[in-house]
């Protein structure tokens, strides 16, 4: 198997890929791209659902080196965020690998280098095998990987049907079906407001406290975190939400006792952005469903409170997780057996014998680009050193 040698070998063309390319070519620090997909940001283009939207205003959301354009809108469309990135690109002439799924990476202790083993799926290649060898390597592949179901007694027997949030595109093949939606994160609760949309019959399991704000109160509350402590801003952004929506208790929504913002940064859990689906709550046009499935049987959903349903169909909106250490075998360096950071931030993206991970410290786009100006400004400085 013949070797292509580089000095930093990124896997993943996601933005956190394309954010780090960018960077290193600002120091002219050769690298390739390995993307398993046909397609960079494939998340993004491929299994988002239509209705999606940049949730963080645009400042927060712009990748290194290129800043949105003035004359966008605050908060960007789908079609516009893909606009973005094909002209980032473009401007930076990144040409990714495309269709190359990494299968092994480890680092060789005698030559001091990191080998990676790839698939090549092109039609042309028709799946031989390729190496690449390199000083550094940048895990790149997100914590958006491969979506994530979990385990429920009889769920291999449900007779309806199951989705992923990865796989749902619109509700409108569902119209008069009974809907579950499991997750009452950001997903969840826009793809509930798009079923009810399109007449589906529609309930959501919420079992955990979330908070529930507008864009609007998060854009001002990340501008108000470069000026104030995040408890100051927690509760004037709980204030603002209590004033908006007032007590949701009834509604089966259940604020936290810690604050939106700290929540964020401590565990990852974003607020819920809301774009209706409250209101539609209220009016009783879709159900909540305060307690989590104990048993699926058939199409009956048995709940722990012993509630019995039927539904045509099942969506799980249950987040993602990272597959990493599926093919990084010294995933030790840098990562934990969760394939998420070892390391606390901030310096989280930065690991041992020379690999770096971007875009795993659940800050979106904003940490993404945090991550990618850190490792390559840190590979810049270790090459002038050994230089």
């Amino acid at each position: 198997m013949e070797e292509v040698v580089t000095e930093v070998v990124i896997v993943g063309a996601g933005p956190s890929g394309l954010a780090t390319s960018a960077c290193l070519k600002q120091h002219s620090i050769p690298h390739i791209i390995l993307e398993k997909d046909d397609c960079n940001v494939s998340l993004w283009r491929k299994h988002t659902y239509d209705r999606v939207k940049l949730h963080l205003a645009k400042e927060f959301c712009s990748l290194p080196l290129m800043p949105h354009s003035p004359s966008s809108p605050t908060f960007l469309t789908k079609t516009e965020f893909l606009n973005y990135i094909d002209n980032y690109v473009s401007h930076f002439n990144i040409n990714p690998r495309y269709n190359r799924m990494v299968d092994f990476a480890g680092f060789d202790e005698v030559k001091k280098m990191w080998r990676i083993e790839t698939t090549n799926n092109t039609k042309e290649a028709g799946g031989c095998r390729e190496a690449y060898v390199a000083k550094y390597v940048v895990v790149a592949t997100g914590e958006n990987s491969e979506g994530y179901i979990p385990e429920l007694s009889g769920l291999d027997s449900f007779e309806g049907e199951i989705v992923h949030s990865k796989n749902y595109k619109n509700g409108s093949k569902y119209k008069g079906k009974e809907v579950l939606v499991v997750g009452c994160g950001n997903s969840g609760m826009e793809i509930a407001y798009d079923l009810n949309d399109f007449k589906a019959r529609t309930s959501i399991v919420i079992r955990n406290p979330v908070h529930v704000v507008t864009k609007e109160m998060v854009h001002q509350g990340m501008s108000m975190l470069k000026y104030l402590p995040i408890q100051k801003v927690d509760a004037f952004i709980t204030f603002l939400a209590n004033f908006e929506y007032g007590d949701l208790s009834t509604y089966g929504i259940h604020r936290p006792d810690q604050g939106p913002f700290f929540l964020k940064k401590t565990t990852g859990r974003s607020p819920v952005i809301d774009i209706g689906t409250v209101q539609k709550i209220i009016d009783g046009e879709i159900k909540v469903i305060s307690t989590g499935i104990k048993r699926i049987e058939k199409k009956k959903v048995i709940f722990e409170n012993n509630m019995e349903k039927d539904f045509d169909v099942i969506v799980f909106a249950t987040g993602f997780k990272s597959v990493a250490n599926n093919w990084l075998k010294d995933y030790k360096y840098v990562l934990n057996e969760k394939g998420m950071p070892k390391n606390e931030a901030p310096g989280h993206w930065k690991g041992e014998k020379g690999i770096y991970c971007a875009g795993l410290s659940r800050n979106g786009l904003f940490g993404v680009s945090m991550d990618a100006e850190a490792i390559a400004d840190d590979i810049n400085l270790t090459l002038k050193l050994a230089a």
